[in-house]
């Protein structure tokens, strides 16, 4: 829409790019997430009554600090960054109308999960299957997009970080492995919200990362880089922007001690869009890396899993996912929460060593 207005009259031609609008998407989102959070938890808090029910086989801490904080505080993150999208992003790129649906479908079906949990006060609602089958269609849909609107020689490629223009061709393989990339950083980032503040963080860490990416595979930039260019991946950035202000308003309300939750309705929505956006850029590998803490945390809730009924009972861990087992260890939330943001800001420092220059 802002697109549309600086085309339409005589702006100064610097306030008509990409990287104006990036600043402009994410303080547009900080602003509103700020403006509405107060109001929106209130919202949530008198209808919800006893808020988002704690799990009993969670640290028992739990049961007392965090009892009555209401949940579905991902609505206002995903308020806020879609109708900053709006008003930023070109709205005429599919690939921005893919991001937005991701957002809105994976947040519907984490919205569905987080209103039986507080209507019918159980920490279980929606069954697994239904939810990885609502995932998995969605992810079809967008890969299916995304893939036809990538040029033909870069469709299904899938490049290897840290070595230079080395690349594997998997063919329609691609389409289920994407798939699986972004149904797998839905979950593992779902799996992370488990802390006051701690899957916020890590988002807005990972899409730094990408926006810088998306921001150099679709400039002029790429020239200078051994990466892959990606024509519509210069608007993505915008998109990245926007959520970031978007989590960044929301970590104003969600850190310790919390007064709302994201829930499975940011939560899956979030990993759904980072997923989507590395295969948008060309850069699923680069995803496990920098979204490291994700990819550890959803690890150590199948080994966990596994242990338990291979050993008949026993675990491996004191408790999963592995933020846990640290709070179980006698780290306080805030100091489990702090480190692995510092874990995801060498990850982040370390993916950008991919970016080799020529």
């Amino acid at each position: 829409m802002l697109q549309y207005l600086f085309n339409s009259f005589s702006f100064p031609e610097y306030l008509n790019t990409v990287y104006t609008r990036v600043f402009l998407a994410f303080f547009i989102a900080l602003i509103l997430s700020l403006s509405y959070g107060e109001r929106l938890i209130n919202f949530l808090r008198a209808h919800q009554g006893k808020g988002q029910p704690i799990r009993e086989d969670g640290p028992q801490s739990h049961l007392l600090t965090k009892k009555g904080t209401p949940t579905m505080g991902g609505l206002l993150i995903l308020g806020s960054s879609v109708l900053s999208m709006l008003l930023c992003c070109d709205l005429t790129d599919p690939w921005v109308w893919i991001a937005i649906v991701v957002l809105l479908v994976y947040g519907f079906v984490g919205f569905v999960d987080d209103y039986v949990k507080v209507t019918k006060n159980t920490a279980n609602a929606m069954s697994a299957k239904m939810k990885l089958f609502l995932q998995f269609a969605t992810a079809l849909i967008a890969v299916a997009v995304v893939s036809y609107e990538t040029p033909e020689d870069s469709r299904f490629v899938l490049n290897i970080p840290y070595f230079v223009n080395l690349s594997i061709n998997l063919c329609w393989f691609y389409i289920p492995f994407a798939m699986v990339v972004i149904v797998g950083a839905s979950n593992a980032v779902n799996l992370s919200d488990g802390l006051d503040g701690l899957a916020s963080g890590l988002m807005i860490a990972a899409l730094l990362f990408f926006m810088i990416v998306a921001y150099i595979c679709g400039s002029d930039l790429v020239s200078f880089f051994y990466l892959a260019p990606v024509s519509r991946a210069a608007e993505i950035s915008v998109v990245c922007a926007a959520v970031i202000g978007g989590c960044l308003g929301f970590l104003w309300f969600n850190a310790a001690p919390a007064k709302v939750f994201m829930g499975d309705t940011g939560s899956l929505a979030l990993g759904g869009l980072l997923g989507v956006i590395a295969v948008m850029v060309k850069q699923e590998i680069l995803l496990a890396i920098v979204g490291g803490v994700f990819v550890v945390e959803a690890l150590s809730v199948m080994i966990q899993v596994a242990y338990f009924k291979r050993t008949g009972g026993k675990r491996f861990f004191k408790m999963a996912p592995i933020h846990h087992h640290f709070e179980q260890l006698g780290w306080p939330e805030t100091r489990v929460v702090i480190r692995f943001w510092v874990v995801a800001a060498v990850l982040v420092v370390i993916g950008l060593l991919a970016l080799q220059t020529k």
